[in-house]
């Protein structure tokens, strides 16, 4: 029994082997396949003739995602931390909803929740050699993150000054029924969504629109700006010299060693020299 369980840990919970490549493939299937199924049966004259289906289909999927569930947990070395582990409550979330349906009508249109079980996909493509920009990214946002910080107060500002002048500008009578509504405004007009569930009518309103449509296109373009300034620099900060072994350039300032094959980067610092 306890080989059986090593035996399908390796296949359910890994992915070097064919076995949980395949398994982790099928079970993103069935995934895909149980989310369209709720899709389409949140589709009014396609649920009319096919409801039935759509029910049966929906616990066929919601019985076989429940077994993988309780199979992982039999499997894992530690059944707790898999449970409370972030993949663990998302296995859960996506069986409860059908059985909560038989007592709270609706909830099993929540079994949308599946669809973050795609998230798995990861494994499966080994996209852990990107996890090295991944990682710069977020370093370069938490370099500026106290520049977005102040940025984002002072767009804060200024759409409640603006919101404000617009309340005062138009008054209830044209739809700035109050302050907060005027803000409101302000920050859809200033981020160039624009719905136009209000909308100014005097001249001066216009004219004060105008201006916040034009503020909008920096207040979009700025804190990208930052993100990016922050990201060139921490390129620049890396070494550029390339490695002779295996011609890996990317190294941290000041490396002496490859960070990929181990090789001296002495030996090209003191030939380009």
């Amino acid at each position: 029994m306890a080989s059986l369980r090593e035996r399908l840990n390796i296949i359910v919970f890994g992915t070097d082997t064919k076995a949980g490549k395949r398994f982790d493939v099928w079970l993103l299937v069935l995934i895909l396949a149980s989310t369209i199924v709720v899709m389409l049966d949140s589709v009014s004259h396609i649920r009319s003739y096919a409801k039935g289906y759509f029910t049966i289909a929906e616990w066929v999927f919601t019985g076989i995602f429940t077994i993988e569930f309780l199979l992982r947990i039999w499997i894992s070395p530690r059944p707790f931390k898999y449970l409370f582990s972030f993949y663990g409550l998302v296995d859960l979330f996506s069986v409860l909803p059908q059985y909560l349906s038989l007592f709270i009508p609706g909830s099993h249109n929540l079994i949308i929740v599946r669809t973050i079980r795609l998230l798995r996909v990861f494994r499966i493509l080994k996209m852990v050699h990107l996890s090295k920009e991944a990682q710069s990214l977020l370093d370069s946002i938490e370099r500026s993150k106290n520049k977005i910080i102040v940025f984002l107060g002072a767009a804060v500002s200024l759409a409640s000054i603006l919101g404000t002048l617009m309340y005062v500008v138009e008054g209830p009578e044209h739809g700035f029924k109050s302050i907060p509504l005027s803000i409101y405004w302000a920050v859809v007009t200033m981020t160039t969504v624009g719905y136009g569930d209000i909308a100014p009518q005097t001249v001066l309103g216009k004219f004060i629109a105008t201006a916040i449509m034009l503020i909008g296109y920096g207040v979009l373009a700025v804190p990208t700006g930052l993100i990016s300034a922050e990201i060139v620099k921490g390129s620049n900060n890396q070494s550029k010299h390339q490695c002779p072994a295996c011609g890996w350039d990317r190294h941290e300032a000041g490396a002496q060693f490859c960070n990929q094959c181990g090789h001296s980067l002495e030996e090209e610092k003191s030939r380009k020299t």
